[in-house]
């Protein structure tokens, strides 16, 4: 089991950039394909990136390529989300998320870890 801790967010004005944190406790964190998530109010929650157990396969909703970057540090047992050239639309709480696997899914069935998020808010 891994327990999953976000940190990061906040308030910024758009076009400026954020960096989403997300601390997993645990010994097996290299065995975890990551994702990360958002979920604005009154929308269902849709996938952002994701990437392998390995870290060498990464892949991103349409709307964040380009501007999203996800990456891991198995050695600290965190994964990150870069985000530049923020818009209002990407306001929303945002949730780290593991699964047992080498594998990129962006169902949100798939993943069985869970963060609390962290909220987002981009200012127009």
């Amino acid at each position: 089991q891994v327990q999953l801790v976000e940190s990061g967010g906040g308030l910024v004005q758009t076009g400026g950039s954020l960096r989403l944190s997300c601390a997993a406790s645990g010994r097996t964190f290299s065995s975890y394909s990551m994702g990360w998530f958002r979920q604005a109010p009154g929308k269902e929650r849709e996938f952002v990136a994701a990437i392998s157990s390995t870290g060498g396969s990464t892949y991103y909703e349409d709307s964040a390529k380009g501007r999203f970057t996800i990456s891991r540090d198995d050695a600290k047992n965190t994964v990150n989300l870069q985000m530049n050239s923020l818009k209002p639309e990407d306001t929303a709480v945002y949730y780290c998320a593991a699964r047992i696997g080498r594998g990129i899914t962006t169902s949100t069935v798939a993943y069985a870890y869970w963060g609390q998020g962290t909220q987002v808010t981009v200012s127009s």
